[in-house]
């Protein structure tokens, strides 16, 4: 006779799952927002301009739309918890190309480090997404996710404090030192010291991932397989018949350039006011803040009072309510409207996505890779909000991109989510 585990033993186990994975949550929140306080340092230690600069974000997002999908298919052959320790594995090995290259200043180099870098996060994410999704019932997805969203966000305060610490401490001084180096030969060596200065920062960090990665695989996490989750597609057309997941990749992409747009593009959108630098560089706090408590008022009420769904449409609209408020408004006012957002903007990635990957059984990580592709649009709907506010009003740009997407994100939340339903009701 096979004794089944108690509920208590059960519930105990879920509970170390989620705490487990919420420490890769942090991971994930960690190395995501260095990319703030990395495009500073690559300006100064390889005298850039912005342009060249700004390959490095667009580097690391560019791994999650070109390696998702591929993620899906290891998956498929090493299980979800197995997936999630190579990506970690991954993460390590481009930490230390990252760190390798940028001490010696070869920026292509550097750039390959964060690519590898995003294709790790890209694995353990396409894995440890779905893996919070099926770990429970399904309408408390959302709140699952949203303790994961606390992690994410937590370890983005601590990222660029700890990374100014050590690597980017005295930045005035040293800026002034370069320019006033009396030969070029002057000059390249105090470039090279400040460089050499990231070396052991990462060289730490890409330790404790294969360390991280050794206890992930030796830990009793449960090992979930795509085919111990109920299977419903068993057709040929598979995945792509599934058209809320088709929606949900398009709503996730928009989510996550309106998320950047209010927490990295917030400095530029006040300096266009005319506010003073020192108070502009603290707007991404303001806006992590509001995402923070979000988090917090979503884990609360989902899905006791509210479904993961309806909270969607409803952040939706609070998001078109404040989008419009900023632009109807001026200065500070308008600047603390865009912050809000982070509290609209907070629960739309843990509604989004078990949404998305709903009842797809089989094709349950080549659903989950499709909704992290989506993840580009936070390199590219930022980037044309810069090209807009070149031809109009930088208000206009904005409301100009944030207006569609919420509606959209509204139209996904009200019946999006369902549109299979709807389209087998009709036939």
């Amino acid at each position: 006779m096979t004794l089944r585990p108690a509920p208590a033993e059960i519930a105990d186990r879920q509970q170390n799952a989620i705490l487990t994975i919420g420490v890769l949550f942090f991971i994930f929140g960690f190395v995501t927002w260095l990319n703030g306080p990395l495009i500073t340092f690559v300006k100064l230690a390889f005298h850039f301009d912005d342009v060249n600069a700004f390959l490095m974000p667009m580097a690391f997002y560019l791994s999650y739309f070109f390696l998702a999908l591929p993620s899906s298919i290891v998956l498929r052959r090493t299980g979800m918890k197995k997936g999630m320790a190579l990506g970690l594995l991954v993460m390590a090995f481009g930490a230390f190309v990252f760190g390798h290259f940028t001490t010696a200043r070869q920026y292509p180099g550097t750039l390959a480090g964060l690519f590898i870098i995003g294709a790790g996060l890209s694995l353990l994410q396409t894995a440890s997404n779905p893996y919070v999704c099926i770990l429970g019932p399904s309408d408390s997805a959302a709140r699952r996710i949203a303790v994961m969203g606390i992690c994410n966000k937590f370890a983005g305060f601590l990222a660029p404090l700890i990374f100014g610490v050590l690597v980017l401490s005295g930045l005035d001084h040293f800026d002034a030192r370069v320019k006033a180096a009396a030969t070029p030969e002057a000059r390249e060596t105090l470039l090279n010291t400040f460089a050499a200065q990231v070396h052991g920062p990462y060289m730490i960090m890409a330790a404790l991932l294969a360390l991280l990665a050794l206890w992930i695989a030796r830990s009793r996490l449960p090992d979930i397989r795509v085919e111990s989750v109920r299977d419903v597609s068993t057709d040929a057309m598979g995945v792509f018949r599934h058209r809320h997941l088709w929606l949900g990749v398009l709503c996730l992409f928009l989510y996550v350039g309106l998320e950047v747009l209010a927490g990295d593009a917030i400095g530029i959108y006040g300096a266009s006011f005319g506010l003073p630098l020192g108070a502009t560089r603290l707007f991404t706090s303001y806006t992590l803040f509001a995402m923070l408590i979000g988090y917090v008022v979503g884990l609360l009420i989902i899905p006791r009072f509210v479904s993961q769904q309806n909270y969607l449409a409803i952040s939706a609209v609070l998001g078109i309510v404040l989008s419009v408020a900023a632009y109807l408004t001026r200065g500070y006012t308008s600047v603390a409207f865009i912050a809000s957002l982070g509290f609209a903007n907070a629960m739309m990635w843990p509604a989004i996505f078990p949404l998305a990957i709903r009842d797809l059984g089989r094709h349950t990580e080549t659903g989950s890779a499709l909704l992290i592709m989506g993840v580009v649009g936070g390199a590219l709907m930022p980037y044309a909000f810069g090209l807009l506010k070149q031809h109009i009003d930088f208000q206009l740009a904005y409301l100009t991109l944030a207006a569609p997407g919420y509606l959209y994100i509204l139209y996904y939340g009200l019946w999006g989510h369902a549109a299979d339903a709807q389209f087998a009701e009709a036939k």
